[in-house]
C-alpha cells in the first residue's frame, strides 16, 4: 500500500473520531450548581415542672455498734460453782437474770464471824449504859466542883463514845459481809445480748476479772457520716424537738424491701479523721428484735448499713430528677417550640433529686433527652407533633 493511501486512512479516522467526540458533547445533558439548606426541629422528650412541699433523704453509710456494751467483772473472789444456760455467747437474758454463781461458803463463814463480833459489841454497849447509872451517883457526890474534863470522866462519856463505835463498826462489817455475799451470785445488770463468755465452772476468779462481754437489748447506736453542708436539714434533738426519722437498710445481708426505722439521737462534737465529713449517731430501739412480736431484721454489731434520714421540710420548691440538670447548673427549656437554657438555683441536693427555688416555673416544660448540640433556640419539636412545623427552605444557584 502506498504512503498516500495510508496517509487518507489515517486522516478519516481521525475525522470520524473527532466528530464523535462532537457529537458526544453537544447532546449531554447540562449540570446546574445548586445549594440547599435544611433546618430540622430535634426530637425531644419532656417533662412538667410542678412545684411543691417536699422532705428530701439525705442518704449516708454508718456501722452498727452498741449503745450499752460492758465487760462484766466479779466483785469478789472464789471457784465458779454454777453457770446460767443463758449464759452463753449468742445467749439474751433479762435484768436480775442469774448468770453465775461463785462459792459462797467462806463469805457465810465471815457474815457469821462479823454478827458474832456486833453481838459482843452491842453487849459490851449494854454494860457500860449500865456503869453510867453508877456515874451518876457518883457525879452527884461531888456536885459541880469537877472540872470540864473530870466531869466527863466520872461520867464515862469517853467509854460510852467508844462503845457505840465499836457497834457501828460492828454493824458496818455485817452490812460489808452481806454484800460480799450477795456479790457470790452474779446478774445481768440490764436486759442484755451475750457476746462472749470467759469463764466456766471450776474457774478460779479474782475480784476485776472479766467474765464476759454483755451489750443492752433496748438500744443500738448507728454511727454515720454526712456532709456538713447537709447538717442545716437535719433535725437534731434538743429539749424541744424530737430527731429526725431515719430508714436503715443493709442491701448485702437484708432483703431489698426490709429495712429498720430509727431517730437522730446526737450529734457527735469532731468530723471523720480520714472523712472530714460530719458524725452523727441514729438510734435503734430493740435492735435484735426481742421485744418485738414481729418479724424484722436483726442488726449486728459492726455491720455496714445504709440510712436514709428524712430531711427538713422545703416548701415552695421545684423538684427535678438530678440527670436533667446540665453544665453550670442550667436546665433546658422546651418554649415556643425552641431550646431556652435557663440558669437555675439549686436550693438541696439528694441521692435522686435536686430542688429548686428559682430559675424554672410551675407548668414549664423540661427537656429530658440529651441532645448532641445545644444552641440557646434551636427548634425543637415532640414525638407525635405535626411534620409541617420543620422548616425546609431550598436555593438554587
Amino acid at each position: 500500500m502506498s504512503w498516500k493511501k495510508t496517509l487518507l486512512i489515517s486522516l478519516g479516522i481521525l475525522g470520524a473520531g473527532a466528530l464523535l467526540i462532537t457529537l458526544i458533547f453537544s447532546t449531554e445533558p447540562t449540570a446546574k450548581r445548586a445549594g440547599a439548606t435544611q433546618q430540622t426541629a430535634m426530637l425531644v422528650d419532656v417533662t412538667t415542672a410542678e412545684r411543691g412541699t417536699y422532705h428530701p433523704t439525705i442518704q449516708a453509710m454508718g456501722t452498727v455498734e452498741p449503745a450499752q456494751d460492758i465487760n462484766l467483772s466479779a466483785r469478789v473472789n472464789g471457784e465458779v460453782l454454777e453457770l446460767s444456760k443463758s449464759f452463753t455467747p449468742g445467749g439474751y437474758v433479762e435484768k436480775g437474770d442469774t448468770l453465775l454463781q461463785i462459792d459462797p461458803s467462806d463469805y457465810r463463814h465471815t457474815l457469821q464471824q462479823r454478827q458474832s463480833e456486833l453481838s459482843q459489841a452491842s453487849s459490851d454497849l449494854t454494860l457500860e449504859m449500865g456503869l453510867q447509872e453508877a456515874a451518876q451517883k457518883e457525879f452527884k457526890t461531888y456536885g459541880d466542883s469537877l472540872s470540864e474534863e473530870n466531869r466527863a470522866r466520872v461520867l464515862r462519856k469517853p467509854q460510852l463514845k467508844a462503845a457505840k463505835a465499836r457497834v457501828q463498826s460492828a454493824e458496818a462489817a455485817v452490812e460489808q459481809a452481806k454484800l460480799n455475799l450477795r456479790r457470790t451470785t452474779v446478774r445481768a445488770p440490764f436486759d442484755a445480748h451475750i457476746l462472749s463468755r470467759n469463764v466456766n465452772v471450776g474457774s478460779q476468779v479474782a475480784a476485776g476479772d472479766n467474765l464476759g462481754r454483755l451489750v443492752g437489748l433496748d438500744e443500738y447506736w448507728v454511727e454515720a457520716t454526712v456532709p456538713v453542708s447537709s447538717l442545716q436539714w437535719i433535725s437534731i434533738p434538743d429539749n424541744n424537738s424530737e430527731g429526725a426519722k431515719v430508714r436503715l437498710q443493709n442491701r448485702t445481708a437484708w432483703p431489698d424491701d426490709t429495712y429498720r426505722t430509727g431517730s437522730i439521737h446526737k450529734l457527735l462534737g469532731s468530723l471523720g479523721q480520714q472523712t472530714r465529713m460530719a458524725r452523727i449517731l441514729i438510734s435503734v430501739p430493740d435492735p435484735q428484735g426481742y421485744h418485738s412480736d414481729a418479724d424484722v431484721p436483726r442488726l449486728m454489731i459492726g455491720s455496714f448499713v445504709e440510712a436514709n434520714i428524712r430531711a427538713e421540710q422545703l416548701a415552695d420548691v421545684i423538684r427535678l430528677n438530678r440527670d436533667y440538670i446540665r453544665e453550670n447548673e442550667t436546665v433546658w427549656v422546651m418554649q415556643d417550640g425552641q431550646l431556652d437554657i435557663r440558669d437555675v438555683s439549686i436550693l438541696f441536693r439528694d441521692s435522686q433529686y435536686a430542688y429548686i427555688n428559682n430559675g424554672l416555673n410551675e407548668n414549664d416544660k423540661v427537656v429530658t433527652t440529651n441532645l448532641s448540640t445545644v444552641t440557646d433556640g434551636a427548634p425543637l419539636r415532640l414525638e407525635g407533633s405535626d411534620s409541617s412545623s420543620e422548616q425546609d427552605s431550598l436555593s438554587a444557584q
